[in-house]
């Protein structure tokens, strides 16, 4: 203990000289908003190999559950077509128009593979760490999707990885509307259970029940109108009375996240210039 003590007195400035250097590594990238970027960006680099390692080994795990959720999906989805193609039908749409619907929804929207490398749900802010960067076609504010639904935006991105803002991030705020209706709100994830998000400034003179689905609205430019969110878990009143504020039940599992899809919407671009020259 004698010799521990007198080892600490003897190196004490070498100790407070690497204590005050990592104290201002802390404030510098906390509350600089470009070095934050810089450095997410040399991290995810560094990082990005790493992650890749464990991300396959834990996902090889993970494959059966996955197959699972996306077999389930998939079974909707061609419900939902079924359901679709039997109401044209019944509306005595031309067949030649049916036939065009599935080209018109695929060439909507550009679509990018990837696979997550890397997650985080027990922060206040949690980042996803993506396979795939700007050499693959990959730029920031574009929305990603997995098999249940809604995952996030993308933040940050380098030649092969990318940083994701998921739902489960204070900084996150997607439109959202009960599916069947017009009336939306922005969904917010508050700390907490990573299973729930809470849809607010909900108008009063919406109608809804629980159990309904909530989609994105498609009023932003980031993701299309009609992607699964969530389902209404239970309702109460915001703080000041003039809303309601719903509990949603993520559709998408974060603990168990591995492929995903990155959405670039065509016409973004353009949208942002004009809604930019309307603000000035």
């Amino acid at each position: 203990m004698r010799n521990l003590l007198n080892f600490l007195i003897k190196y004490n400035y070498w100790f407070l000289f690497v204590l005050l250097e990592a104290a201002s590594f802390v404030l510098l990238f906390r509350f600089n908003h470009y070095q934050q970027s810089v450095y997410f960006t040399s991290a995810n680099v560094v990082a990005g190999k790493v992650y890749e390692v464990s991300g396959g080994i834990s996902s090889y795990f993970n494959l059966k559950s996955a197959n699972q959720d996306l077999l389930d999906r998939n079974i909707s989805l061609e419900r939902e077509v079924t359901s679709l193609r039997n109401a044209l039908k019944a509306n005595q749409v031309d067949s030649l128009e049916i036939g065009r619907i599935g080209s018109i929804l695929n060439d909507s929207d550009k679509i990018f593979k990837a696979h997550v490398i890397n997650n985080s749900l027990n922060q206040i802010d949690n980042y996803i760490t993506l396979d795939k960067g700007s050499s693959d076609g990959i730029r920031p504010d574009m929305g990603v999707v997995g098999g249940g639904g809604v995952v996030g935006i993308v933040y940050l991105t380098s030649t092969k990885y990318s940083v994701v803002i998921s739902i489960l991030n204070s900084k996150s705020s997607i439109s959202c509307k009960i599916k069947g209706s017009e009336y939306f709100g922005n969904l917010k994830w508050e700390h907490g259970d990573s299973r729930y998000a809470y849809l607010r400034d909900l108008p009063r003179h919406a109608e809804f029940n629980l159990g309904d689905t909530i989609i994105t609205s498609g009023y932003s430019d980031v993701f299309p109108e009609g992607i699964m969110v969530g389902t209404v878990d239970d309702m109460s009143d915001s703080n000041d009375g003039l809303s309601y504020l719903l509990k949603v039940r993520l559709a998408t599992n974060f603990g168990r996240i591995g492929d995903v899809r990155v959405i670039s919407a065509l016409g973004r671009e353009e949208q942002r210039g004009l809604e930019g020259r309307s603000v000035k």
